[in-house]
């Protein structure tokens, strides 16, 4: 039985129109702590939409999103990533004429005393602090498989690879929650399979996972419960298998023969 203390994350009621346009209709549904939940529908159907009232890019014309507990309502994304909930996006978003390496600590900088560039360049001044987001960003880049590529400017790597950093960013954070935001859109088999098993180490590490995602393979594989968007509402929820065998999923995404739409 999930209990109140197992949920970490409440769509409560959440509609958004854009003038006369549903976006999101009355959307329900709960993420339990230490979950990979995928959110999958047609192009479309809510799912970006959803995620960016989640976190703070755009405020729902009703309904609330709840984290732990604190309601969500109101807070800049800023704010609540601050709270653990942090997401990637689809578009790759690295800083791409700073190294790999810099990378990471541009997203640590916050948890320095010293300033970003201090630790860059290595001053005289470093601290301890310093010390420890160096630490950290060496052993983000080893979780994310790419520390062999730390001292490489990130506009050089390959495409798959730069979206790899756009999870390592989003890791510096230390998210206890992760939204990812189409992780392998863009990759080819071989990148897929590896961006699979970082997503099983990030949930191995004690983090929650939000992932909407067009790879329907990749989606059923690493999922544990899946909810399906079509046209602003909730068509199904449930395990992949019994998502892979619903009539209306079929009828409304899965039967549509391609494995992204």
């Amino acid at each position: 039985m999930t209990t109140q203390a197992d949920i970490v994350l409440s769509i409560e009621h959440v509609a958004v129109h854009f003038g006369g346009l549903i976006a999101i209709s009355d959307l329900n549904f709960e993420v339990r702590e230490g979950e990979i939940v995928g959110l999958i529908g047609p192009n479309g159907a809510g799912k970006t939409t959803a995620f960016n009232v989640i976190t703070g890019f755009l405020k729902p014309t009703s309904g609330n999103v709840r984290y732990r507990t604190t309601s969500l309502g109101g807070l800049k994304p800023h704010e609540i990533a601050r709270l653990g909930l942090v997401r990637t996006f689809q578009r790759t978003s690295v800083f791409q004429t700073n190294s790999v390496f810099q990378n990471v600590l541009i997203g640590l900088h916050d948890r320095g005393r010293s300033t970003l560039w201090d630790t860059m360049l290595a001053l005289p001044r470093e601290s301890r602090s310093e010390q420890e987001l160096v630490h950290d960003a060496n052993e983000i880049l080893q979780l994310v498989g790419l520390e062999q590529r730390a001292s490489e400017l990130a506009g050089t790597l390959p495409y798959g690879e730069q979206r790899l950093l756009g999870i390592a960013l989003a890791l510096a954070a230390k998210p206890s929650m992760l939204l990812l935001d189409e992780p392998v859109s863009g990759m080819n088999a071989s990148e897929t399979a590896r961006c699979m098993k970082l997503v099983e180490k990030i949930r191995g590490s004690g983090v929650t996972i939000l992932l909407v995602e067009h790879d329907m393979p990749m989606v059923m594989k690493v999922s544990d419960r899946i909810v399906v968007l079509n046209y602003g509402r909730i068509i199904a929820e449930g395990p992949p298998a019994a998502i892979q065998n619903d009539p209306e999923v079929i009828r409304a995404y899965l039967g549509q023969g391609k494995k992204r739409a």
